[in-house]
């Protein structure tokens, strides 16, 4: 079966990436354009039924998208060999490449870039992009230097900062590489396919209630939640209810698996409510990491719910997400509880994410703030990301041969 894949972007580039893209055997291409970037989330939402997955062509719109996305989605890099590119076509033009401003690049990937092709950065500015960065803000930036410096030439990223730019100063636009538009569809197509494979776990659920409730009205309050989890439900136990769906709808219904609001309402009604589902590729696994993680939700108090998933990986789910709007002290053991790590960890994994400022870490990064391997370091990240508290935001540009080492954006 082939995936669809939707490659949004401005006109002039989602034809060119959509072609690199229509290369690869089994993937169906569905083209997005839009007229200025602030378009890209009406898009995403408008079509996301229709796609397994996103390729934007940069990461702007897909940042400005991004609280839309309901698929797996990535965009398209813009390495060091992008901006050799321009520099070789702005020498052709019989420019001067030693004046330029450049925005969205990461400002280290412009010193390197331009210092390994001899080219001087004394007169070199950039603006990397962070989320939030809007194409003004970017065009006054181009407007500025170009002011100071007659001959400055100005390289972008942005459809609209270009269109903005054209006839006033000397402007050049980035394009993808296919070799990076190839890169980032297989990285799309790879967590496309475990998001299918995943979506179709089987996800089992214990629920331990009151023993002195009636087990009528347990089983009344219990299936009057199943809706939202498209889930069956069955006797397991005297003291034990299961029940039965898959890890699309949970993942639905507990937002991404950070809450869950049956647990608060549940909890209103009974006393003790314990619940913990396990997600496996069978139900033999998946029952097992049920059990577990209903252990793991017994020593959180007489309401709670946990998540168990394989490679060691316990999730604590709030009984709603509001929860978190408390103190700092409780918001501190709410994270180190939900990842499963000590709060003592936490702390020093927050030292590492304030040092590095607006940068994007990765696992080395945590492997070497922490003092740990880098095996660890990746589990630590998987349950970040898995609790909501790790997004991936492209890959690091390291200039070795090799898979790159992913970034990602902390929220902790």
């Amino acid at each position: 079966m082939d995936t669809s894949i939707g490659v949004v972007g401005p006109h002039d580039l989602v034809d060119s990436v959509a072609a690199v893209c229509e290369e690869q055997p089994g993937v169906r291409v569905h083209r997005f354009d839009y007229d200025h970037e602030s378009q890209a989330t009406d898009l995403v939402t408008t079509h996301a039924t229709g796609v397994d997955g996103w390729l934007f062509t940069g990461i702007v719109p897909y940042t400005i998208a991004q609280d839309a996305l309901t698929r797996p989605a990535t965009f398209v890099d813009y390495s060091g060999a992008t901006l050799l590119q321009a520099l070789v076509r702005l020498l052709r033009e019989g420019r001067d490449v030693a004046h330029l401003s450049i925005d969205t690049l990461d400002s280290r990937q412009v010193t390197d870039t331009l210092a390994e092709a001899g080219v001087s950065t004394d007169d070199v500015r950039a603006m990397p992009y962070r989320p939030g960065a809007t194409s003004e803000e970017f065009a006054a930036f181009h407007r500025r230097y170009a002011a100071r410096r007659a001959a400055t030439v100005a390289i972008t990223c942005v459809a609209s900062v270009h269109d903005e730019l054209s006839g006033t100063i000397p402007v050049l636009r980035l394009a993808p590489l296919p070799q990076s538009v190839r890169m980032a569809l297989r990285q799309l197509l790879l967590t496309s396919t475990n998001q299918i494979q995943e979506d179709a776990q089987v996800a089992l659920g214990l629920v331990e209630i009151d023993p002195t409730a009636r087990s009528e009205s347990v089983a009344s309050d219990l299936t009057r939640e199943l809706g939202a989890l498209g889930a069956s439900l069955s006797h397991y136990s005297p003291t034990t209810s299961m029940i039965v769906t898959t890890r699309g709808p949970l993942h639905d219904a507990t937002n991404g698996f950070t809450a869950l609001p049956m647990l608060r309402r549940l909890g209103r009604a009974h006393e003790t409510v314990r619940i913990g589902f396990g997600l496996g590729h069978s139900g033999a696994e998946a029952e097992r990491l049920a059990r577990r993680a209903l252990s793991r939700a017994r020593s959180h108090g007489p309401v709670a719910a946990v998540v168990s998933l394989r490679n060691d990986v316990d999730i604590t789910l709030d009984a709603d997400s509001a929860s978190q709007d408390g103190a700092p002290e409780q918001s501190r053991a709410v994270v180190a509880s939900r990842v499963g790590l000590s709060a003592d960890t936490l702390d020093r994994l927050r030292e590492v994410t304030t040092a590095a400022g607006d940068r994007a870490l990765t696992t080395r990064d945590i492997a070497d703030g922490l003092g740990i391997q880098l095996r660890t370091a990746r589990r630590i990240l998987q349950r970040l990301e898995m609790a909501g508290y790790a997004e991936r935001s492209g890959n690091a540009d390291s200039g070795t041969i090799g898979r790159p080492l992913t970034l990602y954006q902390l929220t902790i």
